[in-house]
């Protein structure tokens, strides 16, 4: 949702990164809502959204493939607030905290955040895996190469170049038609249980 003017007390809009991603259900549906939930959110202001992109999953291997994106917000959030809002988001849409790298329905991360370094008991960020993960790095450099890695001095641009290359090709663009595909089948879905 557009952020309102600011009162002289309040927090100056500041701007941070997410990373979303699924791979139960409808993934890329369930990254979609996801990124209307947080535009909806007081506060919160979607700007630009990546791709979406098919991937191997990083843990388990007897798991569906996810659907990862990365989404640019304006927030005047502080990192904390914003935290409990993608988990409150999460919880929400149903996810379920089990095990580690496992299925989800819906997993959203503070990647970067007005390009501070946070270390508290609850967050880390940037994203301490983030530098390793194609799924993270492909969509964050597409809407912003030049986003910066206050830890590593790098842009996502540069650390995806870095990656493996069996890595950066391992990640799938999905089609806009596959986009469209899967609408269709959960409007079709939709419309036999009613």
């Amino acid at each position: 949702m557009p952020l309102g003017v600011a009162a002289i007390t309040e927090r100056a809009p500041v701007i941070a990164y997410l990373g979303l991603g699924a791979n139960l259900g409808e993934p890329a549906q369930q990254v979609r809502e996801a990124v209307s939930r947080l535009n909806n959110a007081d506060e919160v202001e979607v700007t630009r959204v990546s791709s979406f992109y098919r991937n191997p999953p990083l843990g388990p291997q007897d798991q569906p493939w996810y659907v990862n994106a990365v989404a640019r917000v304006r927030t005047r959030l502080g990192p904390e607030e914003l935290l409990r809002l993608l988990q409150q988001i999460e919880t929400a849409m149903g996810r379920e905290r089990g095990e580690r790298w496992g299925p989800r329905l819906i997993d959203l991360d503070l990647l970067l955040y007005n390009g501070e370094v946070i270390f508290t008991p609850d967050l880390v960020v940037p994203h301490p895996e983030m530098h390793h993960r194609v799924f993270v790095l492909a969509p964050l450099a597409e809407i912003a190469s030049r986003a910066w890695h206050p830890l590593l001095h790098k842009s996502a641009g540069d650390l995806l170049a870095e990656l493996d290359a069996a890595d950066r090709a391992a990640l799938e663009p999905l089609a806009r038609s596959e986009l469209r595909a899967e609408s269709s089948k959960q409007f079709k879905s939709f419309l036999s249980n009613r």
